[in-house]
């Protein structure tokens, strides 16, 4: 494929720090300037959004930046309006970089009369103008199967492997990776295979719906430090309640590493509170200030693996090379040592 003109950025309101550390990675990339385009994303009194893009876009490969987050609603909409926008201005491709995908939970029919919300919303980016999208950590593999354009689903595993080796170097052989659910073992299995850690894995029983009854581990987690693995951490009810179940089973410490802090109501003084010794996420949800301030919560930044991405992309070269971790350690080198 013909390389288009210089990759064009542009941001809701949804994360927009890490928006502008994407244009900031990039600049340090492509040795020049590189800023989100500039363009108003406002409401009216009745909320209702509003898109002006002041540049031109005509025949511009444009990368729209936002996560589908709280508010969901009007996140979506952010993002729908914005793509068209752009669709309308003539933009030669459009490609969403959706670091959270909100709706990715309700990827099936699980009772009767429920909908498939996570299709609903693959219809509605790929009618808004969407070319390709860009996200990371799908709750559900098969939603890239929901979209009639081509998918790019980057892991935070890589990453996550990079942050465990630098943060329990030495440590190491003390290391037990944890699935907090039975099918989240894949997920677990992943981060495992890449440190040469074991595997274990919680198995929760419920009585009724929304309620645990019973939380029993498989697996020897004695005298090992336990890392929860998972893609979504909301109310953390699980999580910490999986933590303590450990720590009763003889784990010696708790960490937990969450691609998407969601974090709602009261998973952070949840978090704060428990036995956990650290919760690490990314920054794919605008953390707030009582994650940002919770003394066990840290936050690994995305921006580089989505920079090269992009870039990736718009050069027509490989994303899947930024599924290993060999490709990630050079792109993260400023935050993990290399040696």
């Amino acid at each position: 494929m013909p390389v288009m003109t210089e990759p064009k950025l542009i941001s809701g309101n949804s994360n927009r720090p890490l928006a502008k550390a994407i244009a900031r990675r990039m600049s340090m990339h492509r040795g020049m300037s590189v800023s989100l385009l500039d363009a108003r994303v406002e409401r009216f009194n009745d909320q209702e959004i509003f898109v002006e893009v002041y540049e031109n876009v005509r025949g511009e490969d444009m990368y729209v930046i936002q996560p589908t987050s709280n508010p969901a609603n009007d996140n979506l909409m952010e993002l729908l309006v914005i793509t068209d926008a752009l669709r309308r201005s003539s933009a030669a491709r459009i490609t969403a970089v959706i670091p959270y995908f909100g709706y990715a939970r309700q990827d099936r029919r699980a009772k009767a009369r429920t909908p498939i919300s996570a299709k609903l919303v693959a219809n509605l980016l790929t009618e808004a103008g969407v070319d390709r999208v860009l996200t990371l950590d799908l709750h559900a593999a098969q939603i890239q199967g929901f979209f009639d354009v081509p998918v790019d689903n980057l892991y935070a595993a890589p990453v996550f492997a990079l942050d465990v080796q630098h943060h329990f170097k030495g440590r190491m052989d003390d290391l037990m990776v944890v699935s907090p659910d039975v099918g989240g073992v894949a997920r677990a299995r992943e981060l495992a295979t890449r440190i040469g850690a074991p595997l274990s894995i919680v198995d929760k029983r419920r009585e009724k719906a929304g309620e645990i009854a019973e939380m029993t581990v498989i697996g020897d987690v004695a005298g090992k430090a336990c890392i929860i693995v998972n893609d979504i951490c909301d109310t953390a009810g699980t999580l910490c309640k999986a933590a303590q179940v450990l720590t009763d089973n003889g784990a010696t410490e708790v960490h937990a590493y969450i691609t998407h802090g969601v974090l709602s109501g009261p998973a952070v003084e949840r978090v704060s509170k428990s036995v956990m010794k650290s919760l690490v996420i990314t920054d794919s949800i605008q953390p707030t200030e009582a994650v940002k301030n919770a003394p066990n919560i840290r936050i690994v930044p995305t921006a580089p693996m989505f920079t090269q991405a992009i870039l990736n992309i718009w050069n027509g070269t490989s994303v899947s090379s930024l599924f290993e971790t060999d490709t990630l350690l050079p792109i993260y080198e400023g935050l993990y040592q290399t040696d």
